[in-house]
C-alpha cells in the first residue's frame, strides 16, 4: 500500500492498492475512487462490534474498498482539518471514536470500555464530550482527522496535562487518563469552561486537535439562516 495526504487544512488521503489488498473507513468518507474499486459494506469484526460501534454513535457498517488490479481511493473528514498516519506494528493506540477516518486490512479496530461510573457522572455533569475510545492495533496503516491543527506532546513518565476533552484525538495505550473537575465552584459555573477536564499522565505521545466540533459550530451559528429562512445579517 502507498498513500499521500494531499491538501492543507481541508486534507485527504489517497490511498494506493493492487489487487488481494483491502483498506476500509468511516462510511461517508469516500470522496472519489477508480474506476477498478469495489465497494463492499461491511460489519466490520462481526455483528457484536458493528452493533457496539452504533452504540457508541458510529456507523454500523465499515466500507471496505478492494481493487481489480491497481486502483486508488481517497478519503476525507467531515470537517476542516488534517489527517495523520498511525503505523501499528503491534503497538496499539486509542482515538476518540470521532477521529478514526480509514485503514488497511490488518488493522484492528474496536469499541473500548472508556469510563467508571462516577468519571462518566463527571462528564455528563461537566457537559463535555461524550468520551467514547476505539482501540487501533494489529499491523498496518491507519488514518486520522482532527478538527483544525494537530497539536502533539510527548509526555514523559508520571507527566500530566489536562485537556479539554473535546480537544482530544487520541493517545498511545501507555498513557493512562482520568475525568478530574476543572477547579472549585466559582471557577466552574463562572469561568466559561467546562467544569471537567481529562487528564492524561505519561510515558507515551498524545494527539490533540487545535479547534471542536462544537466550537466551529458556535463560531458558524451566526451566520446560518434562521427558522424565518433568513440569516441575521440579511437585509429585507
Amino acid at each position: 500500500m502507498e498513500y499521500e495526504i494531499i491538501g492543507d487544512n481541508l486534507q485527504m488521503v489517497v490511498v494506493k492498492i493492487s489487487s488481494g489488498e483491502m483498506v476500509y473507513g468511516e462510511a461517508g468518507a469516500m470522496i472519489y475512487m477508480s474506476e477498478n474499486m469495489e465497494m463492499n459494506a461491511k460489519a466490520k469484526g462481526g455483528f457484536l462490534k458493528g452493533v457496539m460501534r452504533k452504540f457508541a454513535g458510529e456507523s454500523f457498517f465499515m466500507t471496505e474498498f478492494s481493487p481489480k488490479g491497481y486502483g486508488f481511493v481517497a478519503f476525507a473528514g467531515n470537517a476542516p482539518g488534517r489527517i495523520k498516519a498511525i503505523e501499528l506494528r503491534g503497538n496499539e493506540f486509542i482515538a476518540m471514536n470521532d477521529a478514526f477516518l480509514c485503514a488497511q486490512e490488518g488493522v484492528e479496530l474496536e469499541i473500548k470500555a472508556a469510563l467508571s461510573a462516577k468519571q462518566r457522572g463527571g462528564l455528563l455533569f461537566g457537559g463535555g464530550r461524550p468520551f467514547i475510545l476505539e482501540r487501533l492495533g494489529g499491523r498496518g496503516s491507519a488514518f486520522i482527522h482532527a478538527c483544525g491543527d494537530f497539536v502533539e506532546i510527548d509526555l514523559a513518565h508520571g507527566e500530566v496535562v489536562k485537556v479539554d476533552t473535546g480537544s482530544i484525538v487520541g493517545f498511545e495505550s501507555s498513557v493512562s487518563y482520568d475525568i478530574v473537575r476543572a477547579g472549585n465552584v466559582k471557577t466552574m459555573l463562572f469561568s466559561g469552561e467546562h467544569s471537567y477536564l481529562t487528564t492524561l499522565t505519561g510515558p507515551g505521545h498524545v494527539i490533540l486537535q487545535s479547534m471542536t466540533m462544537p466550537n466551529l459550530a458556535a463560531a458558524l451559528r451566526p451566520f446560518l439562516p434562521s427558522s424565518s429562512g433568513t440569516s441575521e445579517g440579511s437585509v429585507e
